[in-house]
């Protein structure tokens, strides 16, 4: 499944405001939840689960935060941009305030991997990164990550270099 077709405009918060990585996973999870996707309590104890594994920051200023999980029904992604950057654990030490949550249903594993390396793919370029920092509106967050994420985009892209 397509990364355009599971982010919208209802999938993006601007302006959140967080002060530990817990808090910020639990805003999430409840937003996850709000979004259709598992229960709060559930989404929080997988993103928990797996962040205790490694951080998910990527570096940049960019959080992952990522799970599978059994009872999900169908992927949920939520992009939120904090108004703070807050401590992550990223291997650059540097804080968080891009973050990009993905909860996936374990049985979609391939998919989910797939969604995973593009998204890491796109959340690693400086340019992007930037625009994303700098877009005002919710559209205006889908538009540069549908475009990002198009695989046809990257391909023509290799093919001109």
């Amino acid at each position: 499944m397509a990364i355009n077709a599971l982010f919208s405009a209802d999938d993006v918060i601007l302006g959140l405001s967080a002060t530990s990585k817990r808090q910020l996973f639990e805003i999430l999870a409840a937003e996850v939840s709000r979004h259709g996707g598992p229960a709060e309590e559930e989404a929080l104890e997988a993103l928990t689960a797996r962040e205790k594994l490694g951080s998910t920051g990527l570096g940049k200023g960019v959080g992952l935060p990522h799970a599978e999980l059994k009872s999900a029904s169908r992927p949920v992604m939520l992009f939120a941009r904090l108004e703070e950057a807050i401590d992550f654990d990223a291997q650059d030490d540097e804080p968080v305030d891009l973050i990009f949550l993905v909860l996936w249903p374990e049985s979609s594993n391939k998919e989910f991997l797939t969604t995973i390396s593009t998204l890491c793919g796109v959340l690693r370029d400086p340019k992007t990164l930037k625009r994303l920092r700098k877009a005002e509106t919710a559209e205006e967050i889908v538009e540069i990550v549908h475009e990002e994420c198009q695989p046809e985009s990257k391909s023509d892209e290799q093919g001109q270099q």
